[in-house]
């Protein structure tokens, strides 16, 4: 039922909360694991908070150098955090973001959780990756939640809104819209961030980004790019609109490839 999602633990500080989300995992029916930069990572004391189902989990996590390389693979990516203002703009709450995760993950779309560590939670650096953020609504005064409780808490909005669409009378089953074939896939997260590379050099290149903060006022495009979901062939599109201005700004020697109008023609039914 949540076969797509994953949940991300980003330097996580204590072992035995590593081992408590492996059980909240477990517990709702979330295999894959994935742990970034584990500071404690002692297999013995995770194992003692895991149960037996969730040293299951545990067994099967999988660790990565960064989170630029574990959120590689995902289309979707949501970032909890409990702060908010500045560059943490555009919340959803966790059953909002369930009911935006569960189509998703019917359609096969790798959905991604990230949490951040227990001492300081998801820096900017970190939220920034996240193509949407994810809040708990807490009292004023006492908003620090323990890691697992915050996985738990999302993921059991996942389940049970999965097991609300899968019910007799429930919501639609997400079903892939007619032509969606010839349109391609959902871009991942590694190709979202290559074209905003692209993008943030180009627009620099016209001068509409200055110099002193671009990763800050690119940030409502990245917004913008969340809602609107763009496809692989968008992907190769805005890519080759991107080199065309670097190339005409004299910002890359490198003339541009055929143009995406030419290379539709001639292939109609790729997605790459």
């Amino acid at each position: 039922m949540l076969d797509n999602l994953a949940v991300v633990l980003f330097r996580p500080k204590f072992a035995e909360n590593v081992g408590a989300t492996a059980r909240a995992c477990a517990n709702m029916g979330v295999s894959r694991l994935i742990l970034v930069a584990p500071r404690d990572d002692d297999p013995g004391r995770a194992e003692a908070l895991a149960t037996a189902k969730g040293r299951e989990v545990l067994a099967g996590a999988v660790r990565c150098p960064d989170l630029e390389t574990a959120l590689a693979p995902f289309s979707r990516v949501y970032g909890a955090t409990a702060r908010i203002g500045g560059w943490r703009k555009g919340f959803v709450t966790p059953r909002a973001a369930a009911a935006e995760i569960v189509p998703a993950l019917a359609l096969g779309e790798a959905t991604a959780l990230v949490f951040g560590p227990e001492d300081a939670g998801l820096a900017n650096q970190e939220t920034r990756l996240c193509g949407r953020l994810v809040t708990i609504p807490t009292t004023d005064g006492a908003t620090s939640l323990n890691l697992a409780q915050a996985v738990l808490i999302l993921l059991y909005e996942c389940l049970t809104t999965a097991r609300d669409h899968a019910r007799p009378g429930g919501p639609p089953a997400a079903v892939t819209p007619p032509g969606a074939a010839n349109v391609g896939r959902e871009i991942t997260h590694s190709e979202r961030e290559a074209l905003f590379s692209v993008l943030g050099k180009a627009l620099s290149a016209i001068d509409f980004l200055k110099d002193d903060n671009p990763d800050y006022f690119l940030l409502p495009m990245r917004r913008f790019a969340e809602r609107v979901r763009p496809t692989r062939a968008e992907f190769n599109m805005l890519m080759g609109v991107c080199r065309q201005i670097l190339w005409a700004t004299g910002r890359t020697s490198a003339a541009p490839g055929p143009a995406c109008g030419d290379r539709e023609r001639r292939s109609p039914n790729r997605d790459s």
